[in-house]
């Protein structure tokens, strides 16, 4: 089997402890649909805030399966269009994708006019009422390059950011018997220096993953997984960031499947925060999620967080 990318290293533990808590969200609405033809259309609906607006979203996605092309458009309710086209069928195990984000309509300014000194009272009135306007600058919020290529022993990728500086992110990673090494580096092409650098190893067996990583930074992370059983799951992580002192911040999580529909989660930190969820598939396509984030140590002060999530697929 390939390795994963330097990203997917942790997967396992880092989907464990942040995945499908539903509490930092507190209404979440997804519905999609698939037509027979094989294009998938998606609409969500998010509130990040108690009593806060909406952040709204569609999406359409076309898969042309004989020529490897996937050609995804989101359009938000900020008039924010995100573009996506993969391409696959290069060669075997090379895949690119271009990314692009854009506010077709930006804000435009008004340019103020001042009149000239022989102009009448009239004409200057006119003039008052009915400024130039000037769309903003900086329509493409985003462009971004990407290109992987996976063997049976290593997997690298690299990212080409087209706008901010421009810079290149890069990683690679390889693995034998078990054991899974990698790299990861940010280059700023305009300064000619390297930007930031990570490295990683894990070991995955049968049951269990092992994995430990640091970075230029000094923030160093140890972590485990384990699958107990086929219902249940329990790991951990160890965190370091020296910029943030020299205690080591420490989460545990579990996942329990109770049957085939449904799934139970609960998570707690060093500090005595608890979080807690469950998931239940309510028929074929329809999901409901619950969340809630409580502070064991302060019970009696409104810092706790609830949220729900409901998903539609067809």
């Amino acid at each position: 089997m390939s390795p994963p990318f330097f990203s997917d290293i942790s997967q396992n533990i880092n989907t464990l402890l942040n995945k499908d808590f539903f509490h930092n969200i507190p209404t979440a609405v997804n519905v999609s649909t698939t037509t027979k033809s094989g294009l998938k259309f998606t609409v969500n609906e998010k509130q990040f805030a108690k009593d806060g607006p909406l952040q709204s979203s569609i999406e359409a996605k076309f898969r042309d399966k004989p020529t490897g092309l996937i050609l995804t458009q989101g359009w938000t309710n900020h008039n924010k269009l995100n573009t996506r086209i993969e391409l696959s069928s290069l060669a075997p195990g090379l895949k690119t994708d271009f990314m692009t984000s854009m506010i077709p309509n930006s804000v435009v300014a008004p340019v103020s006019a001042t009149a000239d000194s022989t102009t009448d009272t009239a004409s200057t009135a006119s003039v008052a009422t009915t400024p130039s306007l000037i769309p903003t600058k900086d329509i493409l919020k985003t462009a971004l390059f990407n290109i992987s290529f996976v063997q049976p022993i290593f997997a690298a990728k690299g990212t080409f950011d087209l706008l901010k500086k421009p810079n290149f992110v890069g990683n690679l990673t390889l693995a034998h018997e078990g054991f899974i090494a990698g790299t990861e580096f940010g280059y700023d092409i305009n300064a000619g220096t390297v930007s930031r650098y990570a490295v990683a190893l894990s070991y995955r067996a049968k049951d269990y993953n092992l994995g430990i990583s640091i970075n230029d930074a000094q923030l160093t992370t140890a972590s485990f997984f384990q699958n107990v059983s086929r219902s249940l799951q329990v790991g951990s992580k160890a965190t370091l960031n020296p910029k943030l002192g020299s205690n080591v911040n420490i989460e545990f999580a579990t996942r329990y499947l109770p049957d085939s529909s449904s799934q139970i989660k609960a998570k707690i930190t060093d500090v005595g925060k608890l979080t807690v969820s469950y998931k239940q598939d309510l028929k074929p396509g329809i999901t409901l999620g619950v969340g809630a984030s409580l502070d064991a140590l302060k019970l009696d002060e409104p810092l706790h967080k609830f949220g729900w999530s409901l998903n539609f697929s067809s």
